[in-house]
């Protein structure tokens, strides 16, 4: 196995315009602890969310309200919002990535998000 292939990939990723205008701006709302904070809260509101779908259950309706309150609250701001979406562009970079390796090692993992 060629690792300076996937050392290249990796220097590819982060001169991507994805990576790079998500690093930007990653810096710019993480500047604030205030936004920093909620940001925080938001991402680990989402991933409980998250968890909690896959495993087939009701997420409690007080966490779901937090959620939506947190998202609301930050998408108002345009420079989280542009981050936010940043970061969904550069997942979304990075799935289609993992799509490719995982197609060309001929593995059938089913990617959340990415298999239809």
């Amino acid at each position: 196995m060629q690792y300076d292939h996937a050392h290249a990939l990796a220097q590819d990723i982060r001169q991507s315009e994805e990576y790079q205008t998500y690093h930007r701006l990653r810096e710019e709302v993480n500047s604030d602890e205030t936004t920093a904070a909620l940001l925080k809260e938001h991402k680990k509101l989402s991933a409980a969310l998250q968890m909690t779908a896959l495993a087939g259950q009701q997420p409690p309706a007080e966490d779901m309200q937090r959620f939506q309150g947190l998202t609301t609250v930050l998408f108002a701001n345009p420079a989280v919002s542009q981050y936010m979406m940043a970061e969904m562009r550069l997942q979304q970079m990075l799935g289609d990535i993992l799509k490719i390796i995982t197609e060309a090692a001929d593995l059938d993992i089913p990617l959340p998000g990415i298999d239809g």
